[in-house]
Formats: C-alpha cells, structure tokens, sequence
C-alpha cells in the first residue's frame, strides 16, 4: 500500500469518528481562495475541527482532497507527499500539526513554488509557526484562532445562533444590542460557568474531566512545545510551571519582579523575563508591555496575567474577581488592542478609556477623560458610557 493509499485510510477513520456541527467564527474570516493558509493558536482552542469541518465540508470530490496529521505517517517529506497526491490529480492538502515536521518551512516553500496545490496547515502551538513565519510571510496568509468567546460558548451551549459585534459598535451603541440580546438569552445564567470553564471547545466533551485535561494541556506546552523550540533546559522547565503558579500571587497591577526572581530562584531579570516570554509565546501567559518601549522581552510588563479565566481557576487556589473581569476584558479583545491607560485600567484601540468594575463602578477616576467608558460585571443593561462587561464576550 503506497503512502497516499495509506493516508486516505486514516482520512476515513478521522471522518467515519467525527460528527460536529458547529462552526467556530473562523470560518467566516478565512479566505479559502488563498493558495497557502496556516491556523495557529493554542493547543486545546480547536484547530483539529476546524480542518476536518472544512475537509468534511468542501464541495471537492473524495480523490481531490487529503487530510493528514504529523502524527499518522514517519515519513521524511512533505514535498514527497505532496509531490505524489498532486499527480494523482489531488486540489486540497491539510496538514494538521505541521511543527512536527523539522524544517517544514522549507517544504510548504517549495510545495507552494512548484505544485499547483492549495495547503491549509495548522500547528498545535503557536511558538514554532511564528518563528516560521519570517520564512513564509510572502507566501502564507495565518490567521490565529482564539478560544471559545462567551457568545461561541453560549450558542453551543443552547443550540442557538447570536449576532457578533464590533469594539465600534459595542462603545456606540450597547444599549440597543444588549436589549436585542436579552429577548433571546440571560447572560448572567451562563457568566460563571464560562469564566470556570468555558475557553476551551473540550470542556463540551468531558465536562468533568476538563479541568485536569486543561492541566495536561498546559503541561504539554510547557515540557514539549517550548523546549523544542527555546534553548532551555529540561530541569529549568519546573521553573515554568512554578511561574505559571506565582501568577497566581500577583495582581495584575502589582508587578514585583524582584520578589518573583527570589521565589524562582533565578539572580537575572533577563532570565525572568526570557521565561515570561517563553509561556507568552505558548498562550499560558499574557504580558502587556508598553508601547513605547518597542519589541524587547526585557522589559517589564505593565500587567502580567495567565493568558484566559479558565486557566486562574485551573491554577489559583483563590482568584480575586477584579483580576478575572481584566482577564475576560483582555482575552476577549486581544493583547494586541489593549494598552495600559494613566488614568483608567486600558485603552482600547488608542481610543476608547476602559475603567472595569462592578455593577456600583463610579466614573471618578476617569470623569474628566474624553471617549472614557466603565465595562461593568453585574449588570445585564448599561446607560450611557457604562457597559455590561460580558457584552464583549460577543466581539468574536
């Protein structure tokens, strides 16, 4: 039996095993005509379904398309495989974990400069894509795939489709789209279990289970993925989970990285930092780093978070809700929109001044700001500037 022969065997077990229907939001934001696609995001957020929904799917007849993981075959060439189901008249190539693969860059180069194929990749990290990336950016158009927003988390939940919303929209007009939304659902009967355990897609497939397979999840990341692709020892990994653990203790606004090098153990705060970044780039951890202090990992970071509410609960032994209403802020809009504010906790865009409280937050500290808003827990329905904090669930 050939390779390809082979591969279409484990393609018919992966689909005969596979029934889910709903679709994540990156459906609707991937250009499928693009000749080259990678989807990269944290392990666990839902890439695998994400390709066999689109194999499953695409309207291409069964000889035309191939999916395959890393993890099927031993085989020495991608371009090999590649090369072959091409000639057998194959359209569609998806390759699931691609960073399995040493030196895959230079493959998906030359399958995409001589073989007239269409590839969609995916990799269950980010860390090792991203470095790729340089190598691939003429070539590739990645998109990064996001846990499950408190809209996605909601829909499934009840078997119901909910509108999405622009950061825009939301500053502008929330009143309207939260009184739209409350004909439909009670945001506040599924808050809690979405901040517990609603980020990532598994939870719907072993709820009991979720929160030690979420701690196996992080585990993976921290022992496989970042040393295969940082130069750090196999002892120093405990130094990552301790990390992952001293989080825990540190507010968000209270930064001591003095205190943090001398419960780790580490004399350097380059170190520190060089650790910091390394669960960063594995999405266990999220830094805001100022602006204006460029790219360096030696620097800082202005807030320093686990990188989603459902890991605090996983790792924290007791969780301030101050710090969770930030995380839910920040990991539903995106490190990359947020900046820490002087007055206020974020600015949002370069625009918008966020304050983040409860449902009894007063505008005081940032009164006299311009296109300053409070994002308020507890409350179904804002007034004027003070928005629900769950309406930005519905950003994604």
């Amino acid at each position: 039996m050939n390779t390809i022969e082979t591969l279409r065997e484990y393609q018919e077990n992966y689909l005969m095993l596979f029934d889910t229907v709903y679709k994540r939001y990156l459906h609707k934001e991937v250009d499928f005509s693009v000749k080259l696609i990678g989807i990269v995001g944290a392990r666990g957020v839902g890439k695998t379904t994400f390709l066999l929904q689109h194999l499953r799917d695409n309207p291409l007849s069964y000889e035309k398309k191939l999916y395959f993981s890393a993890d099927d075959l031993d085989i020495d060439s991608l371009f090999d495989v590649a090369y072959a189901f091409s000639k057998e008249g194959g359209e569609l190539l998806i390759i699931d974990e691609i960073h399995k693969y040493k030196n895959f860059e230079k493959e998906l180069k030359k399958i995409y400069d001589m073989l007239p194929l269409k590839v969609i990749f995916s990799g269950s990290c980010a860390l090792q894509l991203d470095h790729a990336k340089g190598d691939l950016s003429r070539r590739v158009m990645l998109y990064s795939m996001k846990g499950l927003s408190f809209r996605e988390f909601i829909e499934i939940k009840e078997g119901i489709t909910l509108p999405g919303f622009s950061k825009e929209e939301i500053f502008t007009n929330h009143t309207e789209i939260a009184r739209s939304l409350l004909k439909s659902i009670k945001p506040f009967a599924f808050w809690r279990e979405y901040l517990s355990f609603g980020y990532y897609p598994f939870y719907f497939e072993d709820t009991k289970g979720y929160a030690l397979r979420l701690k196996q999840t992080v585990h993976t990341v921290i022992e496989v993925d970042i040393p295969s692709i940082f130069p750090i020892e196999y002892e120093k990994i405990l130094s990552l989970k301790k990390l992952v653990r001293l989080v825990c203790e540190s507010p968000p606004f209270k930064i001591n990285i003095k205190a943090l090098s001398e419960k780790m153990g580490i004399k350097d705060y380059q170190t520190l930092y060089r650790y910091m970044e390394y669960l960063h780039r594995g999405q266990i951890l999220s830094l805001i780093r100022a602006k204006s202090r460029g790219d360096s990992i030696f620097v800082k970071p202005q807030k320093l978070y686990l990188a989603n509410t459902n890991l605090h609960h996983a790792y924290c032994n007791s969780i301030e809700m101050g710090t969770l209403r930030e995380v839910f802020f920040m990991s539903m809009l995106g490190e990359e929109s947020i900046e820490v504010a002087s007055k206020g906790d974020f600015v949002v865009d370069s625009k918008y001044i966020v304050e983040l409280g409860g449902k009894n937050k007063s505008f005081k500290q940032i009164k006299d700001v311009e296109n300053s808003y409070v994002a308020a827990d507890d409350i179904e329905i804002g007034f004027g500037n003070k928005i629900p904090l769950w309406l930005f669930g519905f950003l994604y």
